[in-house]
């Protein structure tokens, strides 16, 4: 068993460290992918209250008790939705690619090291599964911001406006 000491360093390892990569992102970047990283938290959310009445997993996080592990979608879920978005989006197959890497480390590595420290259980949840999940919600919400953007220019009034691409 876990020390609950060392359920807490976990937990807030899991929420602070990806946060500590963002002044690097840029402000106009986090501005413009804000709205997919919000809508696929949002998503994880409600996923997360599904799986926990299902009893799909267990979470048992010291700092965000109850169904839903905010750590780890306010930390590095919304952190990596950032990022990938900042590196790849206008390239759809390098997207789906970085996606499908970074979902492969969630889905396997990742609930066995939450397992591990006693913050994360998978039940009824097959890795596999949760891997097509996250890849799945991944195309999704690549459309998403693809609808997100092509709103912003024609509420601009000039479809000559191009949003920044990778630049700060």
């Amino acid at each position: 068993m876990v020390k609950y000491k060392s359920k807490v360093a976990f937990s807030l390892a899991t929420i602070i460290i990806p946060w500590l990569t963002v002044p690097f992102m840029g402000k106009r970047n986090i501005i413009r992918f804000l709205p997919v990283a919000s809508f696929v938290n949002l998503f994880l959310s409600v996923f997360s209250l599904i799986c926990y009445r299902k009893k799909w997993w267990k979470t048992n996080n010291p700092l965000s008790p109850g169904p839903v592990d905010f750590t780890y979608i306010l930390g590095p879920y919304f952190v990596a939705t950032l990022w990938i978005f900042k590196l790849t989006y206008g390239n759809f197959p390098k997207y789906l690619i970085t996606n499908a890497v970074l979902d492969l480390i969630n889905a396997y590595p990742m609930p066995y090291i939450g397992n591990r420290f006693g913050i994360v259980k998978f039940i009824k949840m097959k890795h596999t599964v949760w891997y097509f999940i996250n890849v799945s919600l991944a195309i999704i919400i690549y459309g998403f911001q693809y609808v997100v953007e092509q709103s912003i220019r024609k509420a601009s009034g000039d479809k000559s406006i191009k949003l920044s691409s990778n630049k700060n």
